[in-house]
């Protein structure tokens, strides 16, 4: 089977078992399309999403102390690349060797590298689409010191046990002198977080319904998106905030033969985004695998960014 045909099968695979579960949950990376990955963007420009501008400034703020730290001629190899916006002020304070993008949103990927490559003549770049959710397989380009960036706190839409599983991947992909640079986002109010997740411009609701478009288009879904609400909220218990997909009325989706029942008011569970404190955040990356060496915040402390170095007392 060609790649194509064996990615679309595996997705069909994935939508089935999500849709089938009680409560129905599906794959937040689903969420990550082309025209979903533009939506994101569109996001990161909205003024209740503070993540991107808190982030931003941090890494200006930083990045000198961070070179240091890291030293020259890297391979710097960023997670989710999405537009690189944020690695162009890694690029020109690191100055690495070479750059690699990873990213499941192929074409929107390989016009972010591209668009690095022409305006950084000197920086060997390249692209690959791989979803980094489970087990992949890389070379990065280059010989320097491996660095891993993985900004936005894209870490937090893991469920735990697979945050950790994710971080070790990482691990073993920095090798023996390797880091990790990486957003977190920080425990903070209800209402803040319930407007971040709830833009007045509705880009968020747009994001999390392009995925029912997506069923449509891509797998011949029988299911109609203006059946369906955004809602996000934020779950304490669980130091998550949920993204769900409302279901307006009865109805179901149809998937190769299959009917997958709704009632008015079932949800579909399409992400999570869990807060981390600072301790508890280091002492995941301490059982992955990773040392803690540095971590910047905000005044407010809403958001951070760690920088990790690979433990070999525990290779």
């Amino acid at each position: 089977m060609a790649e194509g045909g064996a990615r679309d099968e595996a997705l069909r695979r994935a939508v089935a078992e999500g849709l089938g579960r009680r409560p129905p949950r599906l794959d937040p990376k689903l969420l990550y399309d082309e025209r979903g990955s533009r939506l994101f963007e569109a996001i990161c420009a909205q003024p209740e999403y503070y993540i991107p501008e808190l982030e931003m400034g941090l890494l200006e703020e930083f990045a000198a102390p961070l070179a240091e730290l890291v030293g020259p001629g890297s391979t710097l190899v960023e997670l989710g690349s999405g537009a690189s916006r944020k690695v162009r002020l890694l690029l020109e304070a690191l100055r690495p060797s070479a750059y690699l993008g990873i990213d499941i949103s192929c074409r929107f990927l390989e016009a972010s590298v591209a668009r690095l490559a022409a305006d950084y003549p000197w920086l060997r770049c390249e692209a690959a689409c791989r979803d980094y959710s489970a087990p992949f397989a890389v070379e990065p380009p280059g010989e320097g010191r491996r660095v891993a960036f993985f900004p936005g706190s894209s870490i937090g839409n893991f469920e735990p046990g697979a945050a950790r599983a994710l971080l070790q991947r990482l691990r073993a992909l920095a090798g023996a002198d390797g880091g990790l640079l990486i957003g977190v986002d920080l425990p903070k109010d209800a209402a803040t977080l319930h407007r971040a997740y709830n833009d007045a411009a509705g880009y968020t609701a747009a994001f999390n319904r392009n995925l029912l478009r997506r069923l449509r288009d891509e797998l011949g879904a029988g299911v109609d998106p203006d059946g369906f609400a955004h809602l996000a909220y934020y779950n304490p218990a669980a130091g998550r905030v949920e993204m769900h997909l409302l279901s307006r009325r009865e109805q179901a989706i149809e998937l190769d033969g299959r009917r997958f029942r709704l009632s008015a008011g079932e949800s579909i569970h399409t992400e999570s985004s869990y807060k981390y404190t600072l301790g508890a955040f280091r002492r995941l990356a301490r059982e992955a695998g990773w040392r803690p060496r540095r971590v910047w915040t905000d005044a407010r402390e809403w958001f951070s960014v760690h920088y990790l170095e690979a433990d070999t007392s525990r290779a």
